[in-house]
């Protein structure tokens, strides 16, 4: 008696277990917070579409580091400050150090910005992922750093979360557009902004 009593409390941890891991997949993808009609109210409201042609900002932005225009981080005009009147967020999303590997505990807020993305009063809508990075090292390597890591949030938002790839484009800034210039080396620096640039086609 007392072995099937054991039986099948085993059993129940074991269901138990399961069902925890199945639900997983949902955890990853509630949402955070306040929920997503927070963040769709950042988003809304994009009055006039911006011309950016992505390629073109990239190259201005390599040249840029190239010139050395501007070596105190703190001073340095903003890149790209079109981009500053757009509808916005900023998520906080975790890479393993100079790397662009997203960390485990960073899918939950991917997933908050998914659930975002497909408000149905976003929908007919186009994104611009940006990342960014804290100043320090070399100008040349945070510019390359966050561009890698934009791409791979677009590619998570893409393959894990199902975001149509014709919704989103990538760009990365390095420390070219501090969000505290008065702290370069502030973690906040290294946050994403994620842009509404126009209507889908």
């Amino acid at each position: 008696m007392r072995r099937a009593s054991e039986s099948r409390r085993h059993v129940g941890l074991l269901v138990v277990a399961l069902l925890g891991v199945a639900a997983l997949p949902a955890l990853a993808q509630a949402p955070a917070g306040n929920g997503s009609e927070e963040w769709v109210g950042k988003l809304d409201g994009l009055e006039t579409a911006p011309e950016l042609d992505i390629a073109v900002l990239r190259q201005q932005l390599v040249e840029r580091v190239k010139s050395r225009s501007e070596p105190v981080p703190g001073k340095r005009p903003p890149a790209v400050p079109q981009l500053l009147k757009l509808p916005q967020l900023v998520a906080d999303i975790q890479f393993d150090e100079d790397a662009a590997v997203v960390l485990p505990v960073s899918y939950r807020m991917l997933g908050r910005i998914a659930d975002t993305l497909y408000h149905p009063s976003m929908l007919g809508y186009k994104f611009l992922v940006v990342g960014h990075t804290a100043s320090g090292g070399r100008r040349d390597h945070n510019l390359t750093l966050s561009q890698r890591r934009a791409d791979v949030v677009r590619e998570v938002l893409i393959n894990t979360f199902k975001v149509s790839p014709k919704r989103l484009v990538s760009i990365g800034l390095g420390e070219e557009q501090l969000l505290d210039r008065a702290h370069p080396a502030a973690p906040v620096n290294a946050r994403f902004h994620v842009m509404t640039v126009g209507k889908m086609l």
